[in-house]
């Protein structure tokens, strides 16, 4: 799977979260989706590195305080799982911010609380921006 494009990649990541919120459905935690997705990932050979450490860097000097984004799936593709009534601005703000620390383009936004169905959306950082 490792020769997919961008968009193949996420379409296979969708894929297995679609899965999982047909199982579970909406009310469990986000640790509950994760370790879900971990499973899934794994069951669908979608490479996939659960909480990877993300160093942010101010002036060019690292800051103490570390950031661990939900999944990197496919050395590429930043994946952050909420479990909430709604997506806000603030969890597109942590993702795009969790894009730029981890030097990546695209990222998942993932929401396994809204209801009738499993929320998402696709973020991603322009060239010049990375």
């Amino acid at each position: 799977m490792s020769g997919l494009e961008s968009e193949e990649k996420t379409y296979a990541i969708l894929g297995a979260c679609f899965e999982v919120y047909k199982e579970l459905g909406a009310g469990f935690l986000e640790h509950v989706y994760q370790e879900c997705l971990t499973r899934e990932f794994a069951s669908r050979g979608v490479p996939a590195v659960p909480l990877p450490l993300l160093q942010v860097f101010y002036k060019g000097r690292p800051v103490a305080r570390c950031f661990r984004p939900d999944f990197v799936c496919f050395g590429e593709v930043l994946v952050e799982v909420k479990a909430l009534r709604s997506l806000e601005s603030i969890h597109r703000a942590q993702v795009l911010n969790y894009l730029k620390a981890a030097g990546l383009r695209v990222g998942l936004l993932l929401n396994f609380g809204h209801v009738p169905g499993l929320e998402f959306e696709r973020l991603e950082r322009s060239p010049e921006r990375i």
